[in-house]
């Protein structure tokens, strides 16, 4: 590592700004840690992941945030809605198996990823903005980072302890060679913000709007409408499908727009003034999600699937967890990361992933899109889509790979009976 002149020592670490570090920082401020943390952006700055589940405000409530993110004008968001063709079925994640928050909110993450870092500092977190991590040294006792700062200034700082909540920067593990192979397929989001100007009765801003191709069931659009008259618009799909597909971004997210009839209907008025993005191959894997030291928190853990917002409820939940389990561990108790931390968040990210497959392989679309649901199977889908995947009493999340080929086949057999 390259030397410094200058070292600091820190209690905690934590590597980015973002939902999942301001809040762990938060937690562990809030226990009287000392904590820093590192940020390799000046916030505000984009991202998606802008429609929050239920769950999310439990984490927020936790950290203290709650009243701030209450009183900041973000759109309120009450469950999730689905259309394929000329089927339409929603959920309202106010009418839940799992008790917690039902409504939540849609929000422009510049906004409110600054809003939540903004609220630990007040809490008296310190952020350093616009410097990076450059190396990271774990064979010690104590962890050392290396930072580089805008100016090309460099330090080195060592800490108890780092939590990398570094996003799709993940930035341990490329510097730990902790990254893995993702068992998803690789898919493309092209997404934009619009002025959306929609003013189809049917449709409802307090919910997201999940589209599914009428004809290519692994293409799905989001439609996520903020308070301030725009909303998120975006397409996913595997590489293939975009193949004969306009190489101008903009040209290729309104030519699949106009194939799904729904979205053609109701953005019929949209202004489309910013330029479309694409990002690809977001799905990420690593080989542990803690080591002496660290721990991974997030996105810099692993990122399924955008398909049911889920990336931004596993970065809080486990920015709650891992503030826990650290607490007591600087605080003397002898503790497990892989029992306490890693296991119980994994089942909940293979909740998940059971229902990301079964949506790409049309099982839970059959779910989704069945008509004659009973209300209390309904109820239990609707905790998993407000993001409640780790309560164990919900069957749906206590075996949601059977639970889910079982009902997946009822609902196809009904279809056709």
């Amino acid at each position: 590592m390259k030397a410094s002149s200058h070292l600091e020592n820190r209690s905690v670490v934590v590597i980015g700004a973002g939902p999942s570090g301001a809040i762990a920082a938060a937690l562990l401020k809030r226990k009287g840690h000392d904590v820093l943390i590192i940020e390799r952006q000046q916030f505000p700055r984009f991202s998606i992941g802008e429609s929050l589940l239920s769950h999310c405000l439990d984490f927020i409530e936790e950290a203290g945030m709650l009243e701030a993110v209450q009183a900041a004008g973000f759109q309120t968001k009450h469950g999730a809605a689905f259309g394929w063709a000329e089927r339409y079925t929603e959920f309202d994640f106010r009418d839940k198996f799992t008790e917690g928050h039902g409504s939540t909110y849609q929000v422009q993450r510049a906004d409110f990823d600054k809003l939540l870092a903004d609220q630990a500092e007040l809490q008296g977190v310190e952020i350093r903005y616009e410097e990076e991590i450059i190396a990271a040294d774990f064979s010690a006792a104590r962890p050392r980072l290396q930072v580089r700062c805008q100016d090309d200034r460099e330090y080195s700082v060592e800490a108890d302890f780092v939590l990398d909540a570094s996003g799709y920067g993940r930035v341990l593990p490329r510097l730990l060679e902790l990254e893995a192979p993702s068992s998803f397929p690789l898919r493309r989001a092209v997404f934009t913000h619009i002025e959306d100007n929609i003013d189809d009765p049917h449709f409802d801003r307090e919910k997201i709007l999940i589209t599914t191709h009428p004809e290519l069931r692994d293409v799905w659009y989001w439609t996520i409408p903020f308070s301030n008259g725009r909303c998120s618009l975006g397409v996913v799909a595997s590489a293939e499908r975009y193949e004969d597909r306009p190489l101008d971004l903009d040209a290729c997210l309104k030519e699949l727009v106009l194939e799904a009839p729904n979205l053609k209907r109701i953005l019929k008025h949209a202004k489309w003034d910013t330029p479309a993005r694409l990002i690809g191959g977001y799905s990420a894997n690593v080989k542990t999600l803690h080591g002496p030291g660290f721990a991974l928190l997030g996105n810099a853990a692993e990122f399924l699937d955008p398909v049911f917002s889920s990336g931004v409820t596993i970065a809080m939940r486990s920015a709650s967890m891992a503030a826990s389990v650290l607490h007591r561990q600087l605080t003397g108790d002898a503790v497990d990361w892989e029992t306490e931390f890693a296991a119980p968040l994994k089942r909940g990210v293979d909740t998940f992933r059971t229902y990301v497959e079964g949506w790409y392989d049309g099982s839970f679309q059959d779910v989704i899109y069945y008509e004659r649901a009973q209300p209390e199977i309904r109820r239990m889908i609707s905790s998993i889509l407000a993001g409640y995947a780790w309560d164990a009493r919900n069957p749906y999340v206590a075996e949601p790979k059977r639970r889910l080929r079982v009902l997946a086949e009822l609902c196809a057999s009904q279809e056709t009976a």
